[in-house]
Order: structure tokens, then sequence, then C-alpha cells
């Protein structure tokens, strides 16, 4: 997380970072690890050093592990990529958002498409072989020809994964204040899904299958972090706003930076919301979080880790998705059709 003004409290943050990682019994092998949901890469690189000195310490990478980290192109300097590079990071996931200098504005991002690419080149030529681009779609004022053009001259950087997410209005955010302002118009719906559309027939012509609803990658490149979450497996979380899920619970951190350092140096839990799940709960969730993938849901493996039949969860909605042709079973797997992956939030919610 950044904090504008408030750099004086890097030392703090590092040593609260210490204080919770210590809480683990011993130095915990794991076999992704991931630096991410802010901007890492705003840390100076002898803050990032520490940051990985920590880390090795209580959270060292398995051989053939995947260490990965969020970066922002903007200011992304040598030494903070020396930093990172050298600490056994082999994967970098790249915000780059868009290629059109106008829509980067409106994204509030400050880096050029020159930028990217030139970030991306120091990266190849300091040996990165697993690089991730980030890019937004129905932003306001873009048009289908500018998304196909962002995704053209993404490909055209040979990144093995490619993530795409619509931009989405949440409340809280900046974004949902300057659209409840007026200052800002969301896209229109048709033209969204015209873009998904684009983004699910285009990126696998260049070589990237779609293995979850915003991802793409080369063959061997899907995130394996990321399915972890997907596939409702163990993750430990640790900093503001970190998730873990641990024997059936599902915690979370306070997201504020400030109340998450106050709570560490009282000796307290920086945990803010805690839940334990119960079977049904896990069984609705894994079907949530299994949709979402392309290859679907092993109905079989599901009854036996569930001790119940998925289609139980909501017959009526099941057959009706079926019938609707949103969701097929293939090779004994349920899994939403092209179609279904339009209105996916609507298919899973029916499951919860």
């Amino acid at each position: 997380t950044v904090i504008t003004d408030r750099d004086d409290l890097l030392g703090t943050y590092l040593q609260c970072l210490a204080s919770e990682l210590a809480s683990l019994p011993s130095a915990t092998p794991v076999s992704t690890l991931f630096i991410g949901g802010g901007t890492p890469s705003y840390l100076p690189a002898e803050i990032l050093r520490t940051l990985f000195r920590l880390l090795h310490q209580y959270l060292p990478v398995t051989d053939g592990g995947e260490f990965s980290i969020e970066c922002n192109p903007e200011e992304f300097t040598s030494d903070r990529m020396d930093a990172i590079l050298e600490a056994g990071v082999n994967r970098v996931s790249l915000g780059v958002q868009s290629f059109q200098q106008a829509h980067l504005l409106t994204l509030e991002r400050r880096h050029t498409a020159n930028d990217v690419v030139d970030v991306v080149s120091r990266l190849r030529n300091r040996g990165l072989q697993n690089l991730s681009l980030d890019l937004i779609f129905a932003v306001p004022g873009q048009t289908l020809i500018e998304w196909e053009q962002t995704l053209q001259q993404a490909v055209a950087l040979h990144p093995e994964h490619i993530s795409t997410y619509g931009l989405t209005f949440e409340k809280g955010t900046a974004f949902w204040t300057r659209q409840q302002k007026r200052t800002i118009t969301p896209a229109d719906e048709e033209l969204e899904r015209v873009m998904y559309e684009l983004a699910m027939t285009y990126l696998p012509t260049a070589g990237f299958q779609q293995y979850e609803l915003s991802n793409f990658a080369k063959p061997g490149y899907a995130s394996q972090h990321n399915q972890i979450y997907w596939n409702a497996s163990q993750y430990y979380g640790f900093g503001p706003g970190a998730a873990s899920y641990l024997n059936g619970v599902r915690a979370c951190n306070h997201r504020s930076v400030s109340t998450w350092i106050k709570r560490i140096q009282a000796g307290q839990s920086p945990i803010g919301e805690q839940e334990e799940l119960l079977p049904e709960q896990r069984a609705r969730e894994a079907v949530m979080l299994g949709l979402r993938q392309m290859k679907g849901i092993n109905l079989a493996a599901f009854a036996q880790s569930h001790h119940c039949e998925l289609r139980s969860l909501n017959p009526t909605a099941y057959d009706q998705f079926i019938q609707e042709a949103l969701l097929e079973i293939e090779d004994g797997s349920l899994r939403l059709t092209f179609e279904g992956r339009f209105i996916a939030d609507t298919i899973m919610s029916e499951f919860l």
C-alpha cells in the first residue's frame, strides 16, 4: 500500500511485517510466494532488499516454486529491478493497463507506453523469463479499436502471460466518486461485452490460452499462485489487508496501514475479519472459485471432497444453466460455456 507523503513509515512497516512473520512457528517453505495487492516496486532498492531478507528467512520458496511480484512501470528503476531479481523473483506482473496516453490519464497512471517498452526490455536483459502484463478494458472513452490496439501492442512485447480486467466502479474508490460527481461515465455494457469477447477470441490466436475468466497464458505459464486461490487450497497472508485461508478459516488483516501497525506494536492480532467456513460454505465457495477456471470442476472429485453432489447446492439453477447452454459437462467436469463466461458472476452467485 502506498500512502502519500508517509515514506517515514517504511522502516516501521518492515519492523511490523517482521513481527507478523515471526508468528510462524519456524521457517515455512512455500511453493508460491506473491508480493502484491499494491505497488511493491514503489519501495527503494535498499528497502526491497530488507523485505526479501525477511521473506527468505521466514518463507523460503521451494525449488521450482513461483516467486512473483507486482510492479508499476512508473519509476521502475534499474536498481529496483536488480534488487528484485537478485532475490530470486522469477515472475513479474507489470501493471500496464493501457498503451493509449489518454486512457492512462483516465486511470490515473503516470507512465507512458514507451516506459512499458523500456521496462520490459530491461527486465528481459536481466534474464527474466516469466512476464505478465495486466490490461484494463471498458475504460471511459475507450473504443473497440483502441482496445484491439492495446491487445496487439501487449502481444508484440512477447510476454508469457496476459490478464485482462473490465474497469469496475466499486463504492469507496476514486472511480466511484468520480462517477457520482458525473466527471466520468462508465462504458456501455454492450461495448464492454464486445471488448471481453475480443480478448477471448484474439489472444488464443496469438498463443495465449484462456485458463481463467480474466487470464491467458502461453503453455506452461499459467499463474501457479492464483491457482492456489481458485482451487480453494490453503494460503498465508501477511501485511495490511492481506488475506489467509488456513484449516477452513478465512481471515483478513486490517486494511488501514496505521491500524495494522498500531495493533502489531501493541502485541495484538492484526486480523480485522475472520470466519470459519462450515462444510456447506466450503462447497459453495469451491463452486464459485472452480467455475472461474476454464477446466471447470471435476464432479466426481467435488463430491468426494465435499460429501455432496454439486447439483444439490441449487438443482433448479443447475438444470436451467445446462438447458440454456451457459454451463456444460465435458469429460466429467462442469464448466462455463463461452456464452456463460459473459454472465459468470450471475451464474456463480446462484450457488453461493
